[in-house]
């Protein structure tokens, strides 16, 4: 017989090049071995060049998410791009009534090209409303800073800003470091008595093939856990899947590409 996979949902924008968002967050699921359900939070008119144009579609999210809901069981949510307050909250409704297991929260804050991608309003919502509801969250360093109002440019203020998250209600939390001198990822739990903070280390890997990564990373967190992995051993095969996408890149488009989750198809041919 057929195993049945998990099913993975992931709430989030729509990107028309495929980089990031719901259908990045698909393909992702899909080499994992999980099925992936999909509610669209906001349109994009953007490509591997920039975001042109971002249209929230909040009053379709609430009708999605709950037809989902009633017809199929998730394994664990991952929560990404959320576009607008009336989005997010419509999400914590959700995700506060229903109860899904293991949340996964990216907060998208701004696009690579510099977009804002949720506004002021919706950024209240996502500290008070979904960060403490969610299992796992996973800023990079400048959606640290923001969210925690201190500077994050090191291992030394990586470890206080994930302090500061946990003050904010933040169960675990994962800083992603791609951008540091020596890339580093933050895990940091409050699961166990007192404060586990560990590193997670690599060598930087040179390419333009980047666009969507922590989308891949957080999203595969979401499918590690609803395998059956804990949480550190989910970050490290996050970060490993992550590593392996963008060295299995090839070009797209004239702007930052895609990373390429099915990298390991063409490793086994």
């Amino acid at each position: 017989m057929i195993q049945k996979p998990p099913v993975v949902l992931t709430i989030a924008g729509f990107d028309p090049s495929s980089g990031a968002g719901v259908t990045a967050d698909i393909k992702t699921i899909a080499a994992h071995g999980c099925y992936g359900v999909a509610a669209i939070t906001a349109m994009t008119v953007q490509s591997t060049v920039g975001v042109r144009r971002v249209e929230v579609i909040a009053d379709l999210l609430k009708d999605t998410l709950f037809e989902l809901a009633s017809d199929v069981q998730f394994a664990a949510v991952h929560v990404g791009m959320l576009g607008s307050a009336e989005a997010a909250n419509i999400v914590a409704d959700f995700l506060t009534g229903s109860g899904p297991p293991n949340g996964v929260l990216d907060p998208v804050l701004q696009s690579t090209s510099g977009t804002e991608l949720l506004d002021d309003a919706g950024r209240s919502v996502l500290v008070k409303r979904l960060i403490p509801i969610s299992a796992v969250i996973t800023p990079n360093l400048s959606e640290a800073s923001v969210l925690t109002g201190l500077p994050v440019g090191n291992e030394e203020e990586m470890r206080r800003a994930a302090v500061r998250l946990h003050e904010m209600g933040a169960q675990a939390v994962v800083i992603t470091g791609g951008h540091l001198d020596q890339p580093a990822d933050l895990l940091s739990s409050t699961r166990k008595p007192g404060l586990d903070q560990q590193f997670f280390r690599a060598e930087r890997i040179r390419s333009n093939s980047t666009h969507g990564t922590g989308c891949a990373f957080s999203c595969s967190i979401a499918c590690q856990l609803a395998l059956g992995r804990n949480l550190p051993e989910a970050v490290a095969l996050a970060k490993e899947f992550v590593r392996g996408a963008i060295g299995g890149a090839y070009p797209v488009g004239r702007g930052v590409g895609p990373i390429n989750q099915f990298y390991y198809v063409a490793e086994k041919k």
